[in-house]
């Protein structure tokens, strides 16, 4: 396991603190070299780092440390359909997904860091409405395998219980009575613990997210499973 990663720079959470008060493209401008220099870079480091503890776990997921295109999420925000015209992220964050997934509704392991907590874990987010239903068919066929990741006591210990918003009704072609109704529901499936800013500055961070996605990995198999993709 690689464990040179020494950790996040307090300056990079500094910065994210400074973004928020002055969320303007000028700004951001004046202090691109900042953001690279105390954030993005170390992002970089830390995907690079883990390239090889998740091709242990899984060599279906993907750690690419490219500036564009790869594994970081941008900092642009996408304003185009929202009426919040910030133009930049208030956090930074990654995403190693899949191999056979184009964008961040694959299945997908995650970080995020931001000035009052940081989270990783893994899951499904918002994904279409066919491989949704893929995961819903296959926890109302298959509710013992389900049962057996909900009830996974090292994930319970680190991550608690499953979440994702979901509707408020059951979802077509399911009835009310359905044992996992409540996980029927869900449009978005993931597990995802907490921590602070100040455990990412540790070189040990690295390793608690290895062991995270480790413990996650029965969730990850699942929904690879229902859409049909290797884990």
């Amino acid at each position: 396991m690689s464990t040179d990663f020494p950790g996040f720079p307090k300056a990079g959470f500094e910065f994210l603190d400074d973004l928020k008060e002055n969320n303007t493209r000028d700004w951001f401008a004046e202090n691109k070299a900042r953001y690279r220099e105390t954030l993005q870079d170390h992002l970089l480091d830390f995907i690079q780092a883990m390239v090889e503890p998740l091709a242990e776990i899984t060599p279906h997921f993907v750690a690419d440390a490219r500036r564009n295109g790869g594994s970081m999420f941008r900092i642009h925000r996408d304003v185009r359909f929202s009426k919040d015209k910030r133009p930049y992220k208030e956090h930074a964050a990654c995403h190693f997904r899949h191999s056979l997934g184009r964008d961040a509704h694959a299945p997908g392991f995650y970080v995020h860091l931001a000035t009052d907590e940081v989270l990783y874990g893994g899951g499904i987010w918002m994904p279409p409405s066919d491989a949704l239903y893929m995961i819903r068919r296959a926890i109302a066929d298959r509710p013992k395998e389900w049962e057996k990741v909900l009830s996974d006591q090292a994930i319970r210990d680190i991550f608690g219980e499953i979440g994702g918003d979901g509707l408020k009704r059951p979802p077509k072609g399911f009835s009310a009575d359905e044992p996992h109704i409540k996980d029927l529901k869900r449009k978005t499936f993931f597990l995802m613990h907490r921590t602070t800013p100040k455990a990412a500055q540790s070189p040990a961070f690295l390793n608690e997210v290895v062991e995270g996605f480790k413990t996650a990995a029965p969730l990850m198999r699942f929904l690879c499973k229902a859409v049909d993709v290797p884990f």
